[in-house]
């Protein structure tokens, strides 16, 4: 199978497959950070920190960045390496996730804080008042700097 097409099936399975409830062993967490090598820090609703590693059929077809959230199995016999990412979560995952009331109130407030961030807009000019500030301190060290010579 080519690249291409390996690649086609794995973001139709993502993108069209089944939205199901987690079975026993699988787990909501929260990517915090990439590791190198396919492994990324997750985070726990329960706020347990561990390796979880990325399935060879995800990798070079599917990205995920720090704050995204997958669904992932426990390894029982791994001692740094504490899980295996089974699904990378989308938007409609987690309503869905959420409507049934499974989704972990502490994910909450960082999903509304990624797609609010994930906006293009520069932290610069989010807001007037900001960069009202902004301008005042310049001008307040224009006039310092004038009276100092």
């Amino acid at each position: 199978m080519s690249r291409a097409t390996k690649r086609k099936y794995v973001i139709k399975e993502l993108l069209e497959s089944e939205i199901k409830l987690p079975e026993v062993n699988e787990i909501l967490c929260r990517i915090i950070m990439s590791r190198g090598n396919n492994l990324h820090e997750v985070e726990t609703s329960n706020n347990e920190i561990f390796l979880a590693s990325m399935p060879s059929k995800f990798r070079h077809n599917i990205w995920i960045k720090r704050g995204d959230f997958v669904l992932l199995e426990r390894i029982q016999e791994g001692d740094k390496v504490k899980g295996e990412i089974s699904k990378v979560l989308t938007r409609d995952h987690i309503k869905f996730f959420k409507s049934q009331g499974i989704w972990p109130e502490k994910f909450d407030s960082n999903y509304r804080n990624n797609i609010q961030q994930s906006e293009n807009i520069p932290s610069c000019c989010s807001s007037s008042s900001d960069s009202d500030s902004d301008e005042n301190s310049d001008k307040n060290d224009n006039v310092d700097s004038k009276s100092e010579t």
